[in-house]
């Protein structure tokens, strides 16, 4: 009983390995004093390390995405990823009204800048840490997602892939739409009471979210902008618990995994909350939010798919479609 209670009001998080230590880096803005936290590994290999950005959702932090604050962050498991794998982590902090993402208008961005704020924490990265400058990748999540998308379009050519999980581009009658490729995986839930896999809104969100694109033309937009072929390659995600009603597909354009792909997962029956094995959010949310596949975990399959892209390798080809 007291588990279940537990499990209900506070969620859980399963930590089975060894975490990279987490320290604070001050920036200095033009709109003032900006927060990031960052994930180094304790060991130091021969080469340079990739970067791996990790952008918080609407009303989280950087403290919540890296698993020090409430509820339980399944991206926190990047911290892990870290350690195991040499790799830099950094999560800078949105602040007061949140990120100005892809949709944010000119005015605000003029304000406060989140992507010359993520801009300068790849160049303290590479230039303070040893980050590798060609190995420099974004994830997001729900808001974080929109502002992986818009710095995604903004500074193609400082990263070699972005990841955006819950959250799908503006439609194509948008201003903000990208024109460079880059590898994108797109992660999107059937029953998001949020964010509406076919595109859209839902009128119970009034002004707090504007009209998307679908998931599947959002991943079209990249596909045909790194002029991919239409047939993908298709893969079912097994399974693993009989009391999960989530069932989760991966589409993947694109056969060389150093260079140009774009991927989709499609989880049926999914809401509004990142896939994890390891990292469940409390039951009291996923009434609220939908169901949380148990499946797979976002990060590691995210790391996966970053792996092996390099900024210069994933350029040329841009420019041998070009």
């Amino acid at each position: 009983m007291r588990a279940a209670i537990k499990a209900a009001l506070l969620g859980s998080a399963t930590v089975t390995s060894a975490c990279a230590p987490v320290t604070q880096l001050v920036l200095e803005r033009p709109e003032g004093v900006r927060h990031c936290l960052l994930g180094i590994p304790t060991t130091t290999p021969a080469g340079k390390r990739p970067l791996v950005i990790v952008l918080h959702g609407a009303g989280a932090s950087a403290e919540q995405v890296l698993g020090m604050a409430f509820p339980p962050s399944p991206l926190s498991l990047w911290l892990e990823i870290a350690e195991r794998e040499h790799v830099i982590v950094a999560a800078p902090d949105a602040g007061k009204g949140g990120w100005n993402e892809c949709f944010a208008g000119a005015a605000r961005v003029a304000r406060k800048n989140d992507v010359a704020l993520i801009e300068a924490v790849i160049d303290h990265a590479i230039d303070a840490l040893g980050a590798d400058a060609e190995r420099v990748y974004v994830i997001g999540v729900s808001r974080g997602g929109w502002m992986a998308y818009r710095t995604a379009m903004e500074i193609p050519h400082r990263l070699a892939g972005f990841s955006a999980v819950l959250a799908s581009m503006p439609p194509r009658s948008h201003a903000m739409q990208p024109r460079v490729a880059l590898p994108a995986l797109i992660v999107g839930g059937t029953a998001d009471p949020l964010m509406p896999y076919g595109g859209g809104k839902y009128w119970y969100t009034l002004g707090f979210s504007a009209p998307v694109n679908s998931f599947e033309d959002s991943a079209r937009v990249w596909r045909e902008l790194a002029g991919l072929p239409e047939s993908p390659d298709m893969t079912d995600i097994p399974g693993r618990h009989a009391w999960d009603n989530t069932r989760s597909t991966l589409t993947l354009w694109g056969a060389a995994p150093d260079g140009l792909q774009v991927g989709l997962i499609r989880i049926e029956r999914g809401g509004h909350a990142e896939p994890s094995i390891s990292r469940r959010y409390p039951g009291l949310i996923g009434k609220l939010m939908g169901a949380q596949s148990a499946d797979f975990e976002i990060a590691e399959t995210a790391w996966d798919f970053f792996r092996d892209k390099r900024l210069a390798r994933v350029a040329q080809q841009d420019l041998q479609r070009a």
